[in-house]
């Protein structure tokens, strides 16, 4: 639960050209929805993110727990360096690219479905080798639906629960996001680069704790504490303003449009 009082945080610097950035999506560059799929970039951003990773050679990477599929619905026509689903899927990097059968979740999926039938607003999203249960427009279900993954955690070995903002979900426990960065950050174009990693949920912890360990830092989209970033912009909007001063070299004045 975010804290009434968040510390504060100075609002991030612009990006020197050594740097590497690795930007989360839904929270970060996108605004939350009530179904991920109804969810969209502001006008003109593709263009801004595609400029920043010009300005730094190619060294931008999407890092989502959605499957690369999504982010190439979301982001087209361009294809940035991505890992998927916390990391389990790699583009733009020779990595290894784990194969989950999906059967263990077979039973969880059945029960998911018929929860959600009992309990509307209640959402269950399918990502393969990854279940997440999503209760957004059915506050009152939360403690229900925590309860219901916590139920089958122990039938799957090998996965962990992943708390995450009004969603949990059950992710394989070798996979999270500083992992991610790790491996993008094992090959050009992010070796030797310094990392910095943005992003609103939980999930991105992990992100701020590997680019802390890599001489890099960090940016906590939102008032949620406690994080371990040390920077802070308060949403979205102020996610793509910052952005926009970082699509032009540092030192240059951005043209007027």
């Amino acid at each position: 639960m975010a804290d009434a009082t968040p510390l504060r945080r100075p609002p991030p610097p612009v990006l020197d050209d050594a740097c590497a950035l690795f930007l989360d999506v839904d929270g970060t560059l996108l605004e939350f929805e009530i179904h991920p799929d109804l969810v969209g970039l502001p006008l003109g951003a593709l263009d801004i993110i595609g400029r920043v990773s010009d300005r730094l050679g190619g060294a931008l990477a999407l890092v989502s727990g959605r499957p690369l599929s999504e982010l190439d619905r979301l982001f087209s026509p361009q294809r940035f360096p991505a890992a998927g689903l916390h990391g389990q899927q790699f583009r733009g990097v020779v990595a290894p690219q784990p194969v989950r059968s999906g059967d263990a979740l077979s039973a969880l999926r059945l029960e998911a479905g018929l929860f959600a039938e009992r309990h509307p607003g209640v959402l269950v999203e399918d990502k393969g080798a990854n279940l997440a249960l999503h209760w957004r427009t059915a506050p009152h279900a939360a403690a229900a639906v925590t309860q219901l993954a916590e139920s089958h955690l122990s039938r799957l070995p090998g996965y962990r629960l992943q708390p995450g903002d009004h969603v949990i979900e059950l992710v394989p426990a070798d996979v999270d996001k500083g992992r991610a960065l790790h491996t993008l950050m094992a090959e050009a174009p992010f070796a030797g680069r310094t990392p910095v990693f943005v992003g609103d949920d939980l999930t991105d912890e992990f992100g701020f704790a590997a680019a802390h360990a890599a001489g890099g830092w960090s940016v906590q989209v939102g008032a949620r504490e406690p994080t371990q970033a040390r920077y802070r912009l308060a949403d979205p909007t102020a996610v793509h303003a910052w952005l926009r001063r970082n699509a032009v070299p540092v030192g240059a004045a951005e043209k007027p449009r």
